[in-house]
Formats: structure tokens, sequence, C-alpha cells
């Protein structure tokens, strides 16, 4: 599975992207996708160019949510016109750029951002499409910090001021109020979440229609879809059937609507892997630690979130031999731990260690804190 002769060549730590397993993974979602569906793939999750590149010479959009993205976007080859803007703080200059470059829209979460987006566009003399992000206040079954959809976070409009907002919208010379956009959370594996989207969404536009609104042609419910990080190589693709037609089978769309999705995670999550090298392991009376090269500088997910990865030991001289270990960082402080008392094939020094389904928000949320270099990222073309 892994080239592990040309891994020992490299100066660890680095990430590792399976681009084979990224594009079996498009294709998976176009083979369930309809014409009227739309994915826009999330840059957050992963911007390493390499992999944007493979995504937009798919045919995929992509969301942004900054104008660091949209260049990001643009510059690996995703048309403008399928770019999605969302972000609760967009500075003057990033829409800017989106107005400039004629993105396809921007998702827009308050008033004060609706009427800088007019003022900027009246100036430039062009019009800006916008899309409402309401807060549906749908809860969904994740980790409380990547929640988006209930009405105590910080996104999107809420759903009393709806009405309101809509026709704020309307009356202005420098927007196009063409859809809705919602997003509930990140990492959700229960398929009735979506649906609870959906149902809402239907509440939503029927109360719209009942308000003589005109019907909107864009609906976009976000993304949100998760993947199994406790065992990579059962699901490597995500179950992108079900998720589709969960939006299918509950979500009541208007004639022409078209729906668009935001999908990261599920895309990039399980192509990526970050290795490191073993620099000591320490034991006292009570503890193993195994102490690695990388640390939460390379990956801070377990820090930030108590998030697990899978890890292996790519190397091992006798690989049923278990024990348990601490894995560690050589960070200087007590958070820079990726997993305790985890059970893994007896490891030395110099071993190469596997942290799996790190595609997503691994590379593009490291940090050069205590000076340390960024980790390079590497594909499968690369080291064949």
């Amino acid at each position: 599975m892994f080239p592990i002769e040309e891994f020992k060549k490299l100066r660890t730590p680095f990430y590792y992207y399976d681009t084979d397993l990224l594009r079996q993974t498009l294709k998976e979602i176009r083979a369930n996708t309809d014409p009227y569906m739309h994915v826009h793939y999330a840059v957050k999750a992963c911007a390493n160019p390499k992999v944007l590149g493979i995504i937009a010479a798919e045919g995929f959009g992509a969301d942004c949510v900054s104008g660091g993205e949209i260049q990001a976007a643009l510059n690996a080859g995703f048309p403008a016109d399928r770019i999605v803007y969302a972000g609760v703080g967009k500075s003057d200059w990033e829409i800017e750029l989106g107005l400039d470059a004629g993105i396809f829209s921007f998702n827009v979460e308050s008033i004060p951002e609706l009427e800088i987006i007019n003022h900027l566009a009246v100036l430039k003399g062009k019009k800006a499409r916008i899309a409402l992000r309401i807060n549906p206040n749908v809860g969904a079954h994740t980790h409380a910090n990547i929640t988006t959809g209930l009405a105590e976070n910080k996104f999107g409009i809420d759903m009393q001021d709806m009405e309101r907002v809509i026709a704020i919208a309307s009356a202005m010379d420098g927007v196009e109020f063409i859809g809705l956009h919602f997003h509930i959370g990140s990492q959700i594996l229960e398929m009735d979440d979506f649906a609870a989207l959906s149902r809402r969404i239907n509440e939503i536009q029927d109360r719209l229609e009942t308000a003589g609104i005109p019907t909107v042609s864009d609906i976009n419910v976000g993304g949100g879809l998760g993947i199994n990080y406790m065992q990579p190589d059962h699901n490597p693709i995500p179950d992108f059937r079900s998720y589709f037609s969960t939006y299918r089978k509950n979500l009541r769309l208007r004639p022409g609507q078209q729906l668009h999705f935001e999908l990261g995670r599920a895309i990039v999550g399980q192509c990526g892997t970050l290795v490191a090298s073993v620099l000591y392991i320490k034991s006292n009376p009570i503890k193993n630690f195994c102490i690695v090269d990388a640390g939460m500088t390379d990956l801070i997910r377990p820090a930030l979130y108590d998030a697990y990865h899978h890890i292996e030991n790519l190397t091992a001289e006798s690989p049923s031999d278990y024990v348990t270990y601490d894995v560690v960082g050589p960070i200087c402080e007590s958070s820079d731990v990726f997993i305790k008392n985890y059970g893994m094939t007896r490891t030395r020094r110099g071993d190469l260690i596997a942290f799996r389904s790190a595609g997503a928000y691994g590379e593009i949320m490291a940090s050069g804190y205590n000076c340390r270099p960024l980790p390079l990222g590497y594909t499968t073309e690369e080291l064949k």
C-alpha cells in the first residue's frame, strides 16, 4: 500500500497523498450524483496544490472560506463560476477578489456583510450573486467544536430574520439573491442528521412560498459527511450512495432548482497519511513513551479535538510483538500527545510511523510553532 522504500529516502515528518485513492473517491462521487447536483470541494480540508490540481482537473467546484483559498483554487484551475465563498468574517480585499474573479456565489452570513458586499459591488459596477446562509437550528451527532447548525453557533442568519434579510437583499442594486445555504457540522456519520436538515429546508421553502417570496434557483446543503478514522482500510471511500440518496429521498426541491454540496473531509481524508520517524523509546515504571519527530505542529487534531488517528508502524522488525505506548511529539507543550495507552507493534528508534486518515485538516493546519519547518507533501506519482 505504501512505498516504504521511497519513504525511507525522505526527511520526516511529511504527508503522503495516495492520489490513486483520491481519484477513485472522485469517481465514486460522480457515479452517485445527478446533473442537478454540484459538488464544491471544501479547500479548507487540504490545500496542497497537487491535490487541488487533481480535484480541479476532474471538474469539481471549490468551496472557499478566505481570499487565500479563492486564489489557491484559481491557481489550481478551478473555474471561477464554480467557486462559492463562505465565512463569517470576509475582509474587503477578499470580497473584491471574489467580485473581480466572478465567482459563482457569496454565502452571506449577516446583514452587515450583505451591506458591504453590495457597497463594494456597486463601486465596481458589478452584481454579486449571493446565497443567504441560514442557521437551521439542526443539531448534528459530532464533536461540539465542529457543529455549526445550532442557534448558539456563530454561523449563519437566524431563521426568524430570514424574510427580512431576503427583502433587504432583494432591494439592493449590487447583489442578486439566488439561493439559500446551510451547513450543520463536520464528521457526521448518521444519515438521519442530513435527513433532518432536508426536512428543515422543506419547511423553510414552504414558509417562503407562503410569504410570496419567489423560489430561489440554488440550494446549498454544505457538507459534513465523515470518514472511518478507526478502520481506514475498511471503508477507504465514504458511503456516498447513502449520503446523496438521503437528500434525494428527503429534500423536496422545486422544479429547476440546483443542489450544491461542499464536501471536504470525505474527499481527501483517507488519502492522506502523516509519516514520522521514531526518535526515542522512553520508559518508566508506569509508562512507555514512543517519541516521534512529528508533533502537534504537524497534526494538531488530537490536541485540538482529542481526535483519533489510527497509527501503524510501517517498518517494525517484529510485527506480532505488541507494546502499549503513549505516542507523543517533541513540542514543548503537555498537550503534544497523539494518543495515550495505545497498543502498537514494538517500536524502535528509526522506525517509520504512519498516522492514517490525515488528509483532511492535517497539512493545512500545520504551524511553525517552536520554529519548526512545515511538513512537505508528496503524492503517489512523485514516489513511483
